[in-house]
């Protein structure tokens, strides 16, 4: 028997109201936050990256394939993977149907990992996408960009992600070997891709923000881990669902490792 709140329409409808000004509140601070997200200052990047595209190899102002804007989505598939992160294979479900509508607006959607191209594109093909993804493989644009890390940041604390720095490996809440026994997402993520926890921490989710302005390429903004949430579409239908997120674990699987619903 269900222990939720029974109402009548009329207390559903006073109670809806009230939560409706709550949310045009978060609306109209979603819409400042944006404004300020946009008034950043752009900082130009003069290193050169080049990364493995299907058209070849590509400089970042190739990337933009011809717009003024370009997203880059940190998919976390590294060099040691044998498949890319399932969290990010998540949130990039939703990338096929957006980007076109986003390329006809000026704005490249691009997702970009340290693993070779020929891996990326194994594993694109499995899971249907259609959207561009480059590798940056032998570039240092992921670790510019505070994406991917060395075994040595990690054993010795050097790791700054998220705008702060992380304590060493052996100080993390999780076991980091092969045989790490427990269910925490790190584990059972670093498990589903193929790999040890260690090598698995050593790539990291986030998008970055680029503008080509009179042939120069400027940074515009970056955000990393729960920063990526409003990405997640998935969350944002569960959400709005009766019982919300309704989590104790890591439930999500890649979409093709569900089996029949």
């Amino acid at each position: 028997m269900t222990t939720h709140a029974i109402g009548t329409r009329e207390q559903w409808l006073e109670q809806r109201l009230e939560l409706l000004a709550a949310e045009k509140e978060l609306t109209r601070r979603s819409d400042e936050v944006a404004r300020q997200r946009q008034a950043l200052p752009w900082v130009r990047v003069d290193k050169t990256y080049r990364f493995e595209t299907e058209e070849g190899s590509a400089t970042l102002a190739e990337l933009f394939r011809g717009r003024s804007q370009l997203l880059v989505y940190h998919f976390m598939f590294g060099p040691d993977y044998i498949a890319g992160c399932p969290t990010c294979s998540t949130i990039a479900d939703g990338f096929n149907g957006f980007a076109p509508h986003l390329a006809h607006h000026d704005v490249m959607l691009m997702a970009v990992s340290l693993a070779p191209f020929a891996k990326i594109q194994a594993y694109r093909q499995r899971m249907g996408w259609t959207f561009p993804w480059a590798s940056s493989f032998g570039s240092d644009f992921n670790a510019d960009f505070s994406s991917s890390f060395t075994e040595r940041q990690q054993r010795e604390g050097g790791i700054e992600y998220n705008y702060r720095r992380e304590p060493p490996a052996s100080q993390l809440p999780f076991k980091m070997g092969k045989e790490a026994g427990d269910a925490s997402p790190p584990v059972q993520n670093a498990n589903m891709s193929g790999t040890d926890v260690s090598t698995y921490l050593r790539e990291r989710p986030g998008m970055s923000a680029f503008v080509l302005a009179d042939g120069v390429v400027y940074h515009s903004y970056s955000t990393y881990a729960r920063g990526l949430d409003g990405l997640w579409g998935m969350y944002q239908w569960l959400d709005r669902a009766p019982r919300g997120r309704n989590e104790t674990g890591m439930w999500w699987r890649r979409h093709d490792e569900y089996g029949a619903a």
